[in-house]
């Protein structure tokens, strides 16, 4: 099946320091893929990669086929993105900021308002969609995102720290349409530091540290690679301290 996101050996530099060091991945259609990584690993620099935001020092960004750079118009039509902190213009009301976006993204009026009532409805954000967005809270702003992000239906949805301000209810929320997307057909990649919500919603996990790849696959492949492990949480201490003093060696 061909990737929708393909990482060839990149490599991100800031000067002298390197935040991402020769990252090759593949993920394909239908996943729920997460990124995994303490602070500071370089998740969020390889979603600003894919988003255009960054552009590699080395290697080669894909979506769908089409470089993320060369192609960059036609490859964010393909991708839903939700940053960890979603920043919107104040003065907007929260239905005009969902309007807006829909016609960004070349949607009819009656698209948009079928889509965004109905996403509105299970975020429980029905009644605040006629305030102004300054007055939402960090989990409201949340939610308002993901509504943006998800709203023409993207074969991609790129997720930075999702669950980060929102309350139980929009956590569950959240999970339920992220398992929907990929039964649909469509990808969801995700980066986080919760390593039981990624043991319960992936397909497949990669866990990034200090910029490098440490490992990739499904839980059961990295349960077979790492058979000492019965969780992800345990192997993820380990792959990091093990990755750690190799790269201090």
């Amino acid at each position: 099946m061909a990737s929708i996101v393909q990482f060839q050996n990149i490599a991100k530099h800031f000067g002298e320091f390197e935040a991402v060091r020769g990252i090759t991945l593949d993920i394909p259609p239908g996943e729920i893929f997460a990124l995994l990584g303490p602070n500071g690993a370089g998740k969020t620099t390889l979603i600003n990669m894919l988003m255009g935001i960054l552009r590699p020092t080395s290697g080669e960004l894909r979506v769908g086929g089409l470089s993320a750079f060369d192609h960059s118009v036609e490859a964010k039509r393909m991708i839903g993105y939700l940053p960890d902190e979603p920043v919107f213009y104040d003065y907007m009301r929260g239905r005009e900021i969902v309007r807006f976006v829909g016609e960004m993204r070349g949607l009819d009026s009656e698209t948009i308002e079928t889509r965004s009532a109905s996403l509105a409805e299970r975020l429980s954000l029905t009644d605040a969609m006629d305030e102004f967005a300054e007055n939402y809270s960090r989990g409201m702003k949340k939610k308002l995102g993901l509504m943006c992000a998800l709203l023409h239906e993207p074969a991609l949805v790129v997720l930075d720290e999702p669950t980060n301000g929102l309350d139980p209810h929009g956590t569950l929320v959240l999970h339920d349409l992220m398992r929907e997307i990929a039964a649909a057909g469509r990808t969801v990649l995700f980066s986080t530091h919760l390593l039981d919500q990624a043991e319960r919603l992936c397909t497949r996990v990669a866990v990034v540290h200090h910029g490098e790849l440490a490992a990739e696959g499904t839980l059961a492949e990295l349960q077979i690679r790492f058979s000492a492990y019965t969780s992800l949480e345990s192997l993820f201490f380990r792959l990091t301290e093990t990755h750690t003093e190799s790269t201090a060696a």
